[in-house]
């Protein structure tokens, strides 16, 4: 007996144990990947009614699985020499499966979103109540169960910002930066929280990283241009409003921060 057809008997061999694990689609797969390679080969006539008699008992497997037929309800037939149909009815159950499968993912996926807004709504009258721990312990649950989740920490961190708890926001960003080193949009962020917190020099290091990363962005040399100022850093404001502007020439914002910082500088 040949590699392949031993390989298929191992595979339905193990149909029974993928069901009572809850495993139907593999089991499913394992029938239909045996039939397939029995197709393929020849056999002598005892080795063909041995290996009809395997199938056999593995199809009664799946129609006796609960699971299986609430997805396909109905009966698979087999008999000896209906492989070619049995293939096609193994190919149909598949593809139900796959359905199932894909609709319980999409399902999945609305509830766990769900989960995020209802947190973060929860945490944000924790915050207006002002009970900062319990919002805090809030947060870090949902952390824990959406732990790859740059963006949720970004956002939580924004309810912080907002709430003028800038250390709290920092740890956030701090958080979500190392699950994501080379989002600009993090560097920006935790350059603005130190900012406010009067950490010009860590600040500047951020936006400096971030411009690093990306230098085409006039907002961001417009946001490092308002810790120059409030640094009273004027050379370096003007600067950096001169270099928005020669990303974007009609950033008017950009132009009054170059005039004011050239004023200051006594230019």
């Amino acid at each position: 007996m040949s590699s392949e057809l031993m390989n298929a008997r191992k595979k339905l061999a193990t149909v029974n144990t993928l069901l009572k694990q809850k495993k139907p689609m593999p089991a499913v797969q394992a029938v239909y990947d045996a039939v397939m390679a029995m197709l393929r080969s020849s056999l002598m006539k005892a080795e063909r009614e041995e290996f009809q008699d395997l199938i056999d008992s593995a199809v009664h497997c799946l129609n006796s699985d609960k699971e299986l037929r609430q997805v396909y309800p109905l009966i698979i037939n087999y008999s000896h020499g209906s492989e070619k149909d049995l293939v096609g009815t193994l190919r149909e159950l598949l593809q139900e499966l796959q359905k199932n499968v894909s609709e319980e993912a999409h399902l999945m996926a609305e509830q766990m979103a769900q989960r995020k807004i209802d947190g973060l709504e929860k945490g944000q009258q924790l915050i207006d109540a002002n009970k900062i721990d319990d919002a805090k312990k809030l947060f870090n649950k949902l952390i824990r169960e959406f732990k790859n989740d740059t963006e949720l920490r970004a956002e939580i961190a924004d309810k912080f910002i907002k709430a003028n708890l800038h250390q709290e926001a920092l740890s956030y960003l701090e958080e979500a930066l190392a699950n994501d080193p080379n989002a600009i949009y993090l560097y920006n962020r935790i350059g603005i929280v130190l900012r406010k917190m009067k950490d010009f020099e860590t600040a500047e290091k951020y936006y400096l990283k971030a411009l690093e990363l990306s230098n085409k962005d006039e907002y961001l040399y417009f946001n490092c241009g308002r810790l120059y100022y409030d640094w009273k850093k004027w050379d370096k404001m003007a600067d950096a409003a001169t270099k928005a502007l020669q990303i974007n020439p009609n950033f008017a914002e950009a132009e009054k921060m170059l005039n004011f910082a050239n004023k200051k500088a006594g230019l």
